[in-house]
């Protein structure tokens, strides 16, 4: 059941891929969500054919993308804080292109941030064309972290 408290708490979407800019977006909109006591979902996509890759070797018959991406996403998490995660975040693994399931996520949160290019372990997460395509067509407002700006 969710309360009316819940509800009316702002939500900051990160979009995490496990490069160095996503962790930087990362710092930043944890801040940023508890200086403003808003809910962080960070958030990360895979995409079948954009995970594998065209003309990309087969696909290992045991491959799991969710849980690599899951995988990665965890790790990520860890080593940006220690350990210590924030106590208002949730983890978000969706099937579908990343910037498709940034602009998704972006209805109804206060901000969205990401990073301007990103490299991640896949293929399917890289955040260069997705920066580009949350920051023109978000439902929110959106922060693009660039290479020397972590959170201060």
């Amino acid at each position: 059941m969710t309360t009316s408290t819940e509800t009316s708490r702002p939500r900051i979407v990160v979009g995490v891929d496990g490069s160095e800019q996503s962790q930087q977006a990362l710092r930043w909109a944890a801040d940023y969500a508890a200086t403003i006591g808003a809910t962080l979902d960070a958030v990360s996509a895979w995409d079948w054919p954009s995970a594998a890759g065209w003309g990309a070797a087969p696909i290992p018959m045991n491959w799991d993308p969710r849980q690599d991406t899951e995988k990665l996403l965890t790790e990520t998490i860890d080593s940006v804080f220690d350990g210590q995660r924030p106590k208002d975040l949730r983890l978000l693994v969706v099937e579908g292109h990343p910037a498709r399931v940034l602009l998704e996520q972006s209805k109804g949160a206060a901000m969205l941030v990401v990073g301007s290019r990103g490299h991640g372990g896949f293929a399917g997460l890289l955040l260069g064309s997705v920066s580009a395509s949350v920051a023109e067509h978000a439902s929110c407002p959106v922060l693009v972290m660039h290479d020397g700006h972590p959170a201060a």
